[in-house]
């Protein structure tokens, strides 16, 4: 606000702006490459620029900078030297590797987004930085060997955008500061509306022989200085967020807005200070007054669904959890962690807490937060960031942060689970509302031309009341909030989705395949059976080694031995969808599938028999027997298969062998696909295929062996019950005991999207109404401001109640 309102036509004249900030400069000594500067700190920046190859910075916007009021910041960041405080605001920290997210609330232009996320050109050890325009936040990925915390702080404030620390509750800080200034500038359009109402009476009522002419135009000069604070403060971020889509050549909803402040504004000013009318200042700031409370009135609402926040708290993640009295282990969803509490993380999982290492050693693959696949090797005493996953045995970890649910998601979110056939589902409501605003511009330059003939004072009416009433926020609104009231609605029904575009692909969903083992056979309730010979020692063994794996088979043979003693594992290795190998002591054991440890049919003197899985085991190179478990299958499964059968194409893939064939062939309709024995990059391969066929697949698996396909797939579903067999891969977590839902979900993503077309028909009824009542000269632009946020809350509230009055109609928890 303050570089426009100093940039008045008088000041421009008379003065020189800076090449930097735009402020007017005292004098012209501050120079440099025939440019001038306020002060030395934009120079310094400038110089900064220049030096690194980035003026194409001054490019993007006209003095994009801002004002450096400080040049010199001295000891401000010295804090960050301290590895305790540094701690508490890094994300990630390595010896190679540190993530940090600032805050920095000058962001404000295009040039300051592309300036932030080229930081790596201006100093050596930024390897990333990307930039979140909405929370003005900033993500960095450094080499703390090559740049400290602190010098990062330095240089972003060195650049004009100091970050603001604040140790705890960034976010919520940030959030407020935003509802407060919206406060703010409700009350100052609020209190100007009114008096600029009071100030013209005398016009409303007809009463000009009962004023003084010099008291009308008095009166008319009070409120032009009432609507420059409704103008710059309340009404300057439409104006802005016009600016900038215009100069990217981009048409966004602010700008018929924008033009009919201005349309307003300027005509105001004409008609006072010609002294040919008494302009329409009230209907300014009635308009800017009810399209700011229109705006608070939709942040309530987005604020009281929640649907982009409230779903990290639905992860059923679990962890298992050591007693240290009784010393046994127990399942606890990984939000009751506490601190202080023995974490016992398994090869593979994923590790949701940061934690201090018990165990003497242990492998981390930091991938999902860091990109590298090479683990980093860990002794006991050292820190672990959450994110991380075990490579190798078991290890056992004291948790030090109770887990936040955001963190969690980000590692979800991250760029290397992205589909990359993915496109956004409001692609097309974002190019529709583009046409429609080209459209509205047309009918409003029409409309006041033919006013101007037929009657030139109706004429700013008509137009003004046409670029509002037929704003199609409306349109843009329906989509969001009907996909993330479905995505509210599946959570509270233990169905856990990414994102709100994963209901959108959902709907597009014409082909299933389904894993089997912990997939549609439950993890527990299966009997078990040893046939062969062991001794103590070694039953010890098979215990203890499968222990390490979270396979559904592996944590059946664990239980199912879980009393024999402790042993100590010198050596893991799992090969995924195959099975493990350790060593105690000198005795190596082999445990999986009759490939993986080479057994033929003639060494296995029993019949395969229907509804069994066959673990077999090798110690020291001896074949010693197998582990026979009597599957079970989950109890809605026989229906959902029936019910899914009838709309969609299934197939079942399974890394097991094919002893229950025709059990399984009994389940799934004739002509669907069963497949055994099939690696992980077998079922990848099969869910590709299937799309170049011009399919779209869900793939529903354990998370773990099917992560290729759950990436591969358009919706890949984890089915989780107590374990953190959690994968970023996967779009959605289905909870096992909602799995005969699943039909349900599908079904009601197809009614969302059908909510979405009727509430588009809803929409154009109303602007299609709207605009006719405008373009005759029957809407003033104070109504057309009321209207328009009342359409936007008909719109929300028709979407968000269909949709819950129609998930209770199927059952669903609303």
């Amino acid at each position: 606000m303050s570089k426009l309102a100093s940039q008045t036509p008088t000041s421009q004249s008379e003065t020189t702006s800076c090449y930097h900030c735009g402020e007017a400069c005292a004098d012209d000594k501050i120079q440099i490459d025939d440019k001038s500067f306020c002060c030395y700190g934009c120079k310094t920046v400038y110089e900064i620029l220049a030096e690194n190859d980035l003026c194409n910075y001054y490019a993007l916007e006209q003095s994009p900078g801002s004002k450096q009021k400080i040049s010199e910041w001295g000891d401000r960041f010295a804090f960050l030297d301290n590895p305790d405080i540094a701690a508490h605001v890094l994300r990630f920290s390595s010896d190679t590797l540190q993530k940090v997210h600032f805050y920095l609330p000058s962001i404000h232009c295009s040039s300051c987004i592309w300036l932030l996320e080229n930081l790596y050109r201006l100093r050596r050890g930024i390897s990333y930085s990307r930039v979140n325009f909405g929370r003005r936040e900033l993500s960095i990925q450094f080499d703390p060997r090559e740049v400290s915390l602190r010098e990062l702080a330095e240089l972003l404030a060195s650049l004009g955008y100091p970050p603001e620390i604040h140790l705890d509750q960034l976010e919520r800080n940030s959030q407020r500061k935003n509802q407060k200034t919206l406060y703010y500038q409700i009350g100052i359009a609020g209190f100007c509306f009114g008096n600029i109402m009071l100030l013209s009476f005398p016009d409303y009522l007809a009463v000009e022989d009962w004023v003084h002419e010099e008291y009308k135009y008095f009166f008319g000069y009070l409120n032009i200085l009432l609507s420059l604070p409704v103008l710059f403060y309340g009404g300057m971020d439409y104006i802005n967020s016009a600016f900038r889509a215009l100069a990217q050549r981009n048409i966004n909803l602010d700008v018929p807005i924008s033009l009919g402040i201005l349309a307003l504004f300027g005509r105001s000013l004409y008609e006072i200070l010609t002294l040919t009318g008494a302009g329409y200042l009230d209907s300014l700031a009635g308009l800017i007054f009810f399209l700011l409370v229109g705006k608070w009135f939709q942040s309530q609402t987005y604020e009281q669904l929640s649907f982009d926040r409230d779903y990290r708290s639905y992860f059923p993640l679990a962890v298992q959890v050591k007693d240290l009295t009784t010393h046994k282990t127990q399942s606890k969803t990984v939000r009751d962690l506490k601190k202080n509490e023995l974490m016992l993380i398994r090869n593979q999982e994923l590790i949701p807490a940061d934690s201090i290492l018990l165990s003497e050693q242990a492998y981390i693959d930091y991938s999902f937060v860091t990109g590298e696949t090479e683990p980093l090797e860990k002794i006991q005493g050292d820190f672990i960031y959450a994110g991380g996953r075990q490579i190798g045995p078991s290890i056992e970890l004291a948790v030090q942060k109770e887990v936040e649910q955001s963190y969690l998601t980000q590692l979800w979110n991250h760029d290397a689970f992205q589909k990359d056939h993915e496109e956004p589902a409001n692609q097309h409501i974002a190019l529709l509302s583009q046409y429609f605003t080209l459209g509205t511009l047309l009918i409003a330059f029409g409309a006041a031309l033919y006013w101007y003939f037929a009657d030139s004072g109706q004429m700013w009416n008509a137009f003004t009341a046409v670029l509002i009433v037929a704003c199609p926020c409306a349109l843009a609104l329906s989509s969001p909030y009907a996909l993330g009231n479905t995505m509210r609605i599946f959570g509270l029904n233990h169905f856990y989705t990414k994102s709100s575009e994963v209901i959108a692909r959902l709907a597009r969903i014409d082909y299933l395949v389904f894993d089997k083992t912990g997939t549609i056979t439950h993890a527990d309730g299966s009997t078990i059976a040893w046939e062969g010979e062991l001794d103590a020692a070694e039953k010890a063994y098979i215990g203890a080694l499968s222990r390490q794996s979270t396979h559904p088979l592996s944590r059946k043979i664990a239980d199912f031995w879980q009393e024999e003693p402790a042993c100590r594992l010198d050596d893991f290795e799992e090969w995924q969808g195959k099975g493990i190998i350790g060593r105690f002591d000198s005795s190596w054991v082999k445990m999986g599938s009759a490939s993986f440890l080479g057994v033929h049919p003639e060494t296995d003197n029993l019949e395969d028999k229907a509804q069994q899985s066959r673990v077999y085991v090798e110690i020291n190179g001896e074949y010693r027997g197998y582990f026979v478990i009597q599957n079970q299958y989950r109890d809605a499964f026989p229906d959902l298969i029936k019910d899914l059968g009838s709309s969609y194409h299934c197939a079942l893939l399974t890394g097991d062998n094919a002893s229950e064939k025709q059990r399984l062939k009994n389940f799934f309709p004739s002509r669907s696909p069963i497949l055994f024995n099939q690696k992980p990059e077998d079922k990848l391969s099969f869910v590709n295929n299937k799309q170049t066929e011009g399919k779209n697949v869900l793939m529903l698996g354990d998370g773990l062996n099917d992560a290729g396909a759950l990436k591969q797939s358009q919706v890949g579903i984890s089915l989780t019950e107590d374990t953190t067999s959690f994968s970023p891969a996967c779009d959605a977590i289905l909870d096992a005991s909602a799995i005969g839902q699943l039909s349900k979900f599908l079904k009601f993503s197809h009614t969302t999207i059908k909510i979405i077309r009727l509430s588009f028909i809803l929409s154009l009824l109303y602007n299609l109404v709207g605009v006719s009542f405008a373009v005759a000269g029957m809407l003033t632009p104070v109504l057309a401001a009321i209207l328009m946020p009342l359409s936007s809350v008909s719109v929300v509230a028709f979407v968000v109640g269909l949709s819950n009055w129609l998930a209770s109609r199927e059952g669903f928890k609303i």
